[in-house]
């Protein structure tokens, strides 16, 4: 860790720009208790992390001393997500540093580093096979976050909430808890998710029972709700064998969906956020996400339909031969089945595979390498690619951006979300095989692809905000030959900024509609998804005894047997949408 990084650790409290929310005409009912219990439990937080201290500083080649370290960690992990909630919202900033990703990250458009540190870091160090080599850091980084904890309940000097601000920051910790902690995406080796969304299903009930003792009738449900999801919680607490489904359907969803009647109902709505709606019910309903092309609502039912029209217009290319069909076929959900597809000059083939269409509104970025940061700008470079549709720049500029808006509204509405799993999730139960329901449950557990296939839409749109688009590096090989891998040449987004950190970084796909999609990957050289499954259960290009530098896929074997791969593959298989309802679109 770097001196600037250390130094973030260390500003003092009373120099943090503190959160100053607007006064509201109206009675305070649970604020000032949930701004206390925060106080308390950042104390006891901080409690813990002082034993962690002296843990690691104890750290020694016996495994007794390993064991205590991660069970001390664990323990803190547990406390920091009883006021997760609270610092999300408020204070964010302070939240990233102490729960950072245990890789180095670029912030864009800066271009800045932001390094690994917190306690996935500590986490990432302990479960190396090497862990005494990290001991130095260890302590580094278990120092630094001691210390900034212990001034935590400082940042409330000055510091005032709204019950508003309060009932908001629950409806987004109810999305980190299905999507972030149940799936292990801060802790897959401790794998402590379980506990944690305990922990913090149990903060969230002590922080809203002033709303439900000033309305006891309007709150009875959700209440019920909470206490039977807490007590669920309670009796399956293992990792691996966590029941997700029914976990989701039982009470994740109808929470979602209770505590915003409630809110609604006690006329405390509030909605600071950039992309969600918190007029539907949850996660998984139709119109989760806002639309972010701007486009107004009373002009994209047109644009929708003259989309459509153009994308299937041979007009725009240079040899008036190909349109954007040719390559993203409907009847192949937006896809054409091949490695990489013919280049408008002959004999030769494009760079890359050519990735489905279906929920590509929603991303922040475009390309598997991210490069358009919209689907307007996407279109435009695709129609004027002198390799993929060769449009002539001498067309009018106002003719073709008219074009590529409303390419990108049809595209955009390309969402029907009405697989198998969908239904399942409506109230079909039967929908969804026995093997489908268990691969869920690997698929957001053990098998973690749900830390970077993020629900509700299964890429990499980063919950509980999703204004990130992320991007991966996953050592994918040149072919799926994995007993001789050997090294794939693309860079990807390191082709556009010379940054080591995204040397062979790629962006996440959706999985809906995989089974549709084959072949897979960047270059399109894995045939099934069996040997999708297989590359990422052997841990990756690393995994598989090539230098992949900073994969962020884990390097460890996943040991997922036969049979459970093949039910992964199932669960992917039910999220198979109906292709009727887009070529008919």
């Amino acid at each position: 860790m770097n001196r600037k990084a250390i130094l973030f650790f260390f500003i003092p409290a009373a120099l943090v720009t503190l959160f100053s929310a607007a006064t509201f005409n109206r009675k305070d009912i649970g604020s000032e208790n949930a701004t206390a219990i925060f106080g308390k439990d950042a104390l006891s937080l901080s409690l813990s992390l002082g034993d962690l201290c002296l843990a690691i500083d104890a750290l020694n080649e016996d495994s007794v001393s390993l064991k205590k370290a991660k069970e001390s960690l664990a323990n803190c992990r547990i406390k920091f997500k009883r006021i997760a909630f609270f610092t999300s919202y408020f204070f964010p900033s302070e939240t990233m540093m102490y729960n950072a990703a245990p890789k180095y990250e670029v912030e864009e458009p800066e271009l800045e580093l932001v390094e690994p540190m917190g306690f996935q870091q500590i986490e990432a160090l302990l479960f190396e096979d090497n862990f005494m080599a990290h001991k130095e850091e260890l302590l580094i980084q278990t120092k630094a976050l001691y210390s900034s904890v212990k001034d935590l309940k400082n940042l409330l000097y000055q510091f005032k909430a709204d019950d508003r601000q309060i009932l908001e920051s629950i409806r987004l910790e109810l999305i980190r808890m299905f999507t972030l902690y149940i799936s292990g995406y801060d802790a897959p080796s401790l794998k402590t998710g379980i506990r944690e969304t305990l922990t913090a299903s149990k903060a969230i009930r002590i922080v809203l029972q002033p709303y439900f003792k000033r309305n006891p009738t309007g709150s009875k449900a959700l209440a019920e709700k909470l206490d039977g999801a807490i007590k669920y919680l309670g009796l399956h607490p293992d990792f691996d064998t966590f029941n997700r489904m029914a976990y989701l359907v039982g009470y994740s969803i109808p929470l979602q969906q209770k505590l915003g009647v409630f809110i609604k109902q006690s006329g405390l709505e509030l909605n600071t956020s950039a992309y969600l709606n918190y007029n539907v019910s949850s996660l998984f309903s139709k119109g989760f996400l806002k639309s972010w092309d701007s486009i107004p609502e009373i002009e994209k039912a047109g644009l929708v339909i003259k989309g459509k029209k153009l994308f299937f217009d041979t007009s725009l290319s240079g040899n008036m031969k190909v349109s954007c069909a040719t390559c993203h076929q409907p009847e192949h959900y937006f896809t054409d089945g091949k490695i990489r597809s013919p280049s408008l000059i002959a004999d030769t083939i494009l760079r890359r595979n050519t990735p489905g269409l279906l929920y590509a509104g929603f991303q922040h970025s475009q390309f598997w390498d991210g490069r358009a940061k919209n689907l307007v700008q996407q279109i435009k470079t695709v129609v004027f690619n002198p390799l993929e549709m060769g449009g002539s720049q001498n067309l009018p500029h106002k003719k073709i951006d008219s074009a590529a808006l409303a390419i990108a509204a049809y595209v955009a509405s390309l969402n029907p979300l009405n697989s198998p799993f969908d239904s399942y999730l409506q109230g079909n139960r039967s929908a969804m095989t026995k093997d489908q329901i268990k691969g869920f449950n690997l698929f957001m557990g053990k098998a973690q692809c749900g830390t970077c296939h993020f629900a509700p839409y299964f890429n990499s749109l980063v919950p509980p905000f999703y204004d990130i688009s992320e991007v991966e590096i996953l050592g994918t090989t040149k072919d799926d030959n994995f007993k001789k891998p050997e090294y794939d040449q693309d860079m990807g987004r390191f082709d556009l900024y010379k940054i080591r950190y995204y040397r062979r970084a790629f962006k996440t796909p959706t999985i809906r509609n995989a089974q549709k999609t084959a072949p897979y990957m960047h270059n399109g050289t894995f045939k099934t998804l069996e040997s999708v499954l297989d590359f990422y259960n052997k841990g990756g290009g690393n995994g598989l005894g090539l230098v992949i530098e900073d994969q962020t896929l884990p390097s460890k074997p996943l040991n997922l047997s036969k049979n459970e791969c093949n039910q992964i593959i199932q669960f992917i298989n039910s999220l198979t949408d109906n292709k009727n309802t887009f070529i008919h679109h």
